[in-house]
Parts: C-alpha cells; structure tokens; sequence
C-alpha cells in the first residue's frame, strides 16, 4: 500500500471488509454464522443463506465447532467452567448468593441465588427464569429450578410480609405505569401456594440488593456448594443426553453453522 492509500481514511464498506479479512483470520479461514436471534437484536427479521455466505468467502468453510475468539472451553464441561468462560456477567450472581449464604439460607437457596440469573448472562434477558430453569433442571432438585423459572414473575409483585417491596429500580427501567404481561400475572398466582414459593422470593429478596458495583465476591466460595447440589454429568455439560444439553452445546458454540 502506497503512502496515499495510507493516509487516506478508510470508508464505512472498507472498514467492515478489514474487519472481515481479520476475523477469518482469527476463525482459521472459517466461515462463522450468526442466529436470525441476532439481527432480530437489531430490529430485522434477516438471515444469509449458506450459498449467499460462501460466495462472499470463495473457497471457505463453515465453523462446525468451537469459535476461537471465544475462550476455549474443555472436552468435558463443568458448570464452573461456563462460569469462567462464557457467562459474561458474574457478578451479580455472586452477590446475590453471597448474601443468601451470610443470611444463613440452606444450600439450595444459595445454589438458586447463584443460579438464578444464568439465563440472562449466558442467553437472552426475554424469558430469562424460564430459559435458566431449563438449563439446569437435570442437574438439580426440584426446588432450584422451579424457583429459578418463578422468580421471573414473582420480581414483580411484593411480599411485604416476606421482606419484599416494588423495586424502585424498576420504575427507573420500565417506567411507573408498567404492568406485567398476563401470563406473568398467571404464574404469579400460581406460585402463591406452591410448597417452594418461599425459595423463589428468596431470590428476589437476595437479587434485589446485589448490584453494588465494589462488592468483593468470589466463586471459589461457592465450589463445594455446586459440588453437592449440581449433578455434573461425567460426560460434560452438553455431552449428556438430557432435554437440556442442546442448550449447554449452544452456549459452547455459538456460531456454529448447523
């Protein structure tokens, strides 16, 4: 490249098609695929083809496994190694079983508070209780999961009695006039009488304080906790065969083609 060419700014089209040449650089020359799920993100219902894709990429291949920019993960996956390499956020999580564990809750409910928000670090926000209950239903008891699915619609309605009131954060967020969907209200209800119903406002109560951005919080205070109350299956996380390994493998490869 001459020195014109050089200090000449690059356009928008040429920015992306740098960005492009060094991203199949780092993919080994690999094509790698984003989900209708992604574009949706950006307000449009789009996707490329595999043909249009490869024409763009002559001569390249489809990723049909592990991404490289991401962290890479072991051939036998634990719970604490999505932990460390593909939830984006921890934190908070760490905060909330913190304060169930200093608070005296048992196991489970410290195991849920820990838990309770993986939907949302490792998959979407929409849903996020009921997308997290499923992940970890096969490897934990009843309680967890099902208060881990609840939470999502009991986070809206207080409980002055247990120690739960209206979080002033979600008038900042969603404004003072929202009202949950119907099928929030439902479950809600629903979940008034169940036999775990304290378990799932234990997440809300211990969620609601626990975004304190200098907490020091360490998962390593939590290993033996997992250990005892987390089935890890011997053939890794999305190795398995349960009704929630697909998710696991999705977690791992993300932008795998098929």
């Amino acid at each position: 490249m001459g020195p014109h060419a050089a200090s000449k700014p690059l356009t928008m089209s040429e920015q992306a098609d740098e960005l492009e040449e060094r991203m199949m650089h780092e993919l080994n020359d690999k094509i790698a695929t984003k989900s209708v799920l992604f574009t949706m993100g950006d307000g449009k219902v789009e996707m490329e083809g595999g043909a249009a894709l490869q024409a763009q990429h002559p001569g390249k291949y489809f990723l049909m496994g592990a991404d490289p920019r991401l962290p890479k993960m072991p051939d036998k996956p634990q719970l604490i190694d999505f932990f460390r390499q593909r939830f984006a956020s921890t934190n908070h999580l760490l905060q909330s079983a913190t304060h169930a564990l200093k608070a005296g809750h048992n196991e489970k409910v410290v195991l849920a508070c820990l838990l309770h928000d993986i939907g949302v670090v490792g998959f979407i926000r929409c849903d996020h209780g009921y997308w997290g209950a499923q992940l970890i239903e096969p490897y934990v008891d009843e309680e967890v999961s099902w208060a881990i699915k609840v939470h999502q619609a009991l986070r809206f309605f207080p409980d002055e009695a247990a120690g739960y009131a209206y979080p002033d954060m979600y008038r900042k967020y969603f404004g003072p006039d929202y009202q949950p969907e119907p099928y929030i209200v439902e479950e809600y209800k629903r979940a008034r009488n169940h036999k775990h119903y304290m378990t799932a406002r234990l997440i809300c109560i211990n969620d609601i304080y626990s975004f304190d951005p200098n907490a020091k919080v360490s998962l390593d205070d939590f290993v033996d906790i997992m250990g005892r109350n987390f089935k890890q299956p011997k053939e890794g996380l999305g190795f398995d065969n349960t009704p929630s390994s697909h998710m696991w493998r999705t977690l791992m490869w993300p932008t795998r083609f098929l």
